[in-house]
């Protein structure tokens, strides 16, 4: 069988490892077998938090409706019931976004659904 020389394929392959780990501490930077776990665990990890980053937005979104709401003598649960009952399609991003930039639109929003 003839000779295979991987020399090219290994440094392309070095190469794009390292592009991915610039700037981690220590060995994880420069050397492959620090590097290529290190990379691997990264990508792992900014998976999982994506999705936790949603998760935490959405739970604040909660909170900040829940802030305006309380003002005017309603619960989070009975104003998300009214807004259902209303049929108001706005989600609960735009909702917090009004309660807490807008406060004189969520107002009408909640005086409308109090009707």
């Amino acid at each position: 069988m003839p000779r295979v020389k991987r020399a090219v394929i290994h440094l392309k392959k070095r190469r794009k490892l390292y592009k991915k780990v610039k700037g981690y501490k220590w060995g994880r930077k420069n050397k492959i077998r620090l590097a290529r776990p290190a990379m691997l665990k990264a990508g792992r990890y900014a998976y999982r938090d994506r999705r936790n980053k949603k998760r935490a937005f959405k739970r604040l979104w909660n909170i900040k409706i829940n802030a305006m709401v309380r003002e005017q003598d309603l619960s989070y649960s009975k104003f998300i019931n009214l807004v259902h009952k209303a049929n108001i399609t706005l989600d609960k991003k735009i909702l917090a976004h009004l309660a807490e930039f807008h406060p004189n639109i969520f107002n009408k929003i909640l005086n409308e659904i109090k009707k």
